[in-house]
């Protein structure tokens, strides 16, 4: 099975939103196979479902002067962060072209991370036995997970905190979850080379569900999705 794997860059929330929304309509009608993107947000609030507005510490006007904007989604979860540093991955796939269902696209993505941060990095990660999800090295969180299905096609996806400014993290409580967040510059004590990152990230990905690759530009998608 093929997987188009569309590198943008940095690309604003609202607009990958939207995207991402026209690529789910593209989907369902089967003009497009299954895709994932890869990019990076500027600094941006993202508010799942079950959001509760006591996790997020700054006022709104205080994280505008910060340049940080908000957004309320329709995934699971609570609120996170998103931001430079950080590889973002929206998975656009048919979930019936998978037999096992949606929390073993979920743990699936989950293996492959942890796979990648052993092999290339030498992290010791690992996935929650409860009903968090994630990546974590030891009680901090490496990678957060937040999907949605929109008839039978999923959407948002997962956050790689790789050379990410933890700092950040201090705005909200991430998740909900009221423990610490780590990525693979804090581990190591330096930053990493994003170019290779993402290439290792896109790699394993595919490499876990079993799928080739095909690289394919921003533009093309867009074309693909408008026919």
């Amino acid at each position: 099975m093929r997987l188009d794997i569309c590198r943008i860059g940095r690309m604003p929330y609202d607009q990958a939103l939207r995207l991402q929304y026209d690529m789910v309509a593209a989907r369902q009608q089967n003009r497009i196979g299954n895709t994932l993107l890869l990019l990076e947000h500027p600094p941006v609030l993202t508010l799942g479902i079950r959001t509760d507005p006591a996790n997020i510490y700054l006022s709104r006007e205080q994280l505008a002067l910060a340049g940080v904007t908000i957004h309320e989604v329709n995934r699971g979860g609570d609120v996170t962060y998103h931001g430079p540093g950080q590889i973002v991955g929206y998975p656009i796939v048919q979930l019936q072209d998978l037999s096992q269902g949606i929390r073993w696209f979920i743990q699936t993505m989950e293996t492959s991370l942890i796979d990648l941060l052993q092999r290339q990095y030498g992290i010791n990660a690992h996935a929650r036995q409860d009903k968090f999800t994630g990546v974590w090295v030891g009680d901090r969180k490496i990678a957060a997970f937040g999907l949605a299905v929109q008839h039978g096609v999923t959407m948002h996806g997962f956050a790689f905190n790789v050379n990410t400014d933890l700092s950040h993290f201090n705005w909200i409580n991430p998740c909900g979850l009221s423990l610490g967040v780590t990525s693979i510059a804090d581990e190591l004590g330096y930053p990493v080379d994003m170019d290779q990152a993402y290439d290792l990230v896109a790699h394993s990905f595919a490499d876990h569900f079993g799928w080739e690759i095909d690289w394919i530009d921003l533009t093309g998608l867009q074309a693909d999705i408008s026919e």
